[in-house]
């Protein structure tokens, strides 16, 4: 038997007036939002719809399903993930926030690959890439009901195959891309505490509008975002090259030093 909620080839199937409001079958309100039916179905599935009015198995649509239709639309064009927006929508964030959460999407909205694609992509064995993962070190990213490998991570996985090329062993290497990426995790929290105590809540207290204390949050992330990622990869550079430098000052002979010191590197 054909689901009550399309019917849309029925003749019954026409907007319905109830008091003071017009509702709509599902297929009509498809119809009129611009998004099919099946994902009206999987929004409601995600809590991001409220329920129907239902009459039997008849599903009645009111005026508040298309407004939260046109939203979900406008935050989605907007860059927010679907988690975000019911969030929004739940009132659990500022309206304020939205577009600083939709710069931060901007940021890691990427193409989403499956491990297969990425070994393919990138040279590095499926099994290696499926190490890396159990460590917690490649998450796959959930969008808007896909599931996926940012594409970003092609660079770091074709990082590591060089890594392992020069003769670094897997399990050693693994350790210590865990270690750094619990320390990294725990700099990035302190720091987008930081940015939350000396950024943020200043700005949410100012005597200014919603549209201006948004804007001088997205501001502030775009400005910071690329000069952190600098002068966290920069100093990282420099005090790896100063602990080599010191390591085979003490423990290397003159021919090794002497080709070392060769290289421009050396003296960055």
């Amino acid at each position: 038997m054909q689901d009550a909620d399309r019917g849309s080839e029925c003749s019954y199937d026409r907007p319905v007036a109830t008091a003071q409001r017009t509702e709509r079958r599902v297929a009509d309100l498809a119809r009129v939002s611009g998004v099919s039916v099946d994902t009206i179905r999987f929004y409601q599935k995600r809590g991001l719809l409220p329920p129907p009015r239902r009459e039997g198995r008849v599903a009645w649509y009111g005026p508040e399903h298309e407004e939260r239709l046109a939203r979900i639309r406008e935050l989605q064009a907007r860059g927010l993930s679907l988690a975000l927006i019911r969030r929004l929508l739940d009132g659990e964030l500022d309206a304020a926030d939205a577009p600083l959460a939709a710069a931060v999407a901007d940021e890691t909205k990427d193409e989403l690959l499956s491990l297969g694609e990425l070994a393919r992509r990138t040279g590095v064995p499926e099994e290696h890439l499926e190490a890396v993962a159990r460590e917690g070190l490649l998450v796959p990213q959930q969008r808007d009901g896909v599931s996926g490998y940012a594409a970003s991570d092609a660079q770091l996985m074709t990082a590591g195959m060089r890594l392992l090329e020069v003769g670094l062993p897997l399990p050693e290497l693994l350790a210590l891309a865990r270690r750094q990426n619990e320390m990294t995790r725990a700099i990035a929290e302190e720091a987008v505490a930081m940015f939350d105590a000396h950024v943020r809540a200043p700005l949410r207290d100012a005597p200014i509008s919603d549209a201006e204390r948004a804007e001088r949050l997205v501001e502030a992330f775009r400005t910071l975002l690329p000069n952190v990622t600098t002068l966290v990869a920069q100093h990282f550079r420099r005090v790896l090259l100063q602990v080599a430098r010191e390591h085979l000052e003490a423990v290397g002979d003159d021919a090794e030093i002497a080709a070392a010191a060769s290289e421009p590197e050396w003296g960055a």
